[in-house]
């Protein structure tokens, strides 16, 4: 990380990687979510009327929207990290099948693996981020006598890269590996398909240029050859 902030260009230079990162970790956190009464498929509420979280609980929230605002700060790229639903995608994944460890084989035995074997714990990513941010709101107190949520910004920025650092002195906890696991969840969310809650109005489509869901062009190969190809994003909902 850079000195003076979280740097944004990194991050999203990494996004092209967020799918080997997620394979080596938990799992992709992209299933597919029903659509809720509170929020019909294409449909994502105002930044001022925010969705209610289904399981993280108030203390978790704050961590996550805290954590996701400090990755992803607002600027002239995009809204805030929360204003982009990037908590809300969260907390939807982690309230699905696959927060519940639905595809996980959870039989054990659970040693001690290396950095490139990926996840080889008990928990399912409910647990593991129930615990991880338990974990980070003890060593931030801590070391700054505050939850993670209540820290100056600066304090935030370099809490998170004490984690990713592996110098934040979790207790019984992989402060490294649950910072990865942070990262790579939100930048799941910061580019996924609106659906999934993250990605609000298209807004990080808009911003990398991605045309969104059509997944074949032969039909536009011709006319944009050695040309650069614009279109309006388009969701999943759109096709719906």
């Amino acid at each position: 990380m850079a000195d003076d902030s979280l740097p944004r260009r990194r991050f999203l230079l990494g996004a092209g990687l967020a799918g080997t990162a997620m394979a080596a970790g938990i799992a992709e956190p992209l299933e597919a979510q029903q659509p809720t009464a509170a929020s019909p498929a294409g449909q994502q509420p105002s930044p001022s009327e925010p969705e209610p979280f289904v399981t993280l609980t108030a203390l978790e929230a704050a961590f996550i929207v805290a954590a996701v605002d400090t990755l992803i700060p607002a600027d002239e790229l995009s809204p805030s990290g929360s204003d982009c639903g990037v908590a809300v995608f969260i907390d939807r994944q982690l309230g699905s099948a696959w927060g519940g460890g639905g595809k996980m084989y959870r039989g054990g035995p659970f040693a001690k693996g290396k950095p490139e074997q990926g996840y080889q714990l008990a928990l399912t990513p409910r647990e593991y981020f129930a615990a991880g941010i338990a974990a980070a709101n003890a060593w931030t107190r801590k070391t700054y006598g505050k939850d993670f949520d209540r820290l100056a910004a600066d304090d935030r920025v370099a809490a998170l890269k004490a984690m990713e650092g592996g110098k934040a002195e979790f207790e019984h906890f992989d402060a490294r590996a649950f910072f990865g696991q942070l990262l790579s969840i939100t930048m799941a969310g910061f580019f996924a398909d609106p659906i999934y809650g993250g990605n609000r109005d298209l807004v990080d489509w808009k911003m990398i240029g991605f045309p969104g869901l059509p997944a074949t062009y032969a039909d536009k190969i011709d006319d944009y050859r050695d040309k650069r190809y614009v279109a309006a994003p388009q969701s999943i909902a759109d096709f719906s």
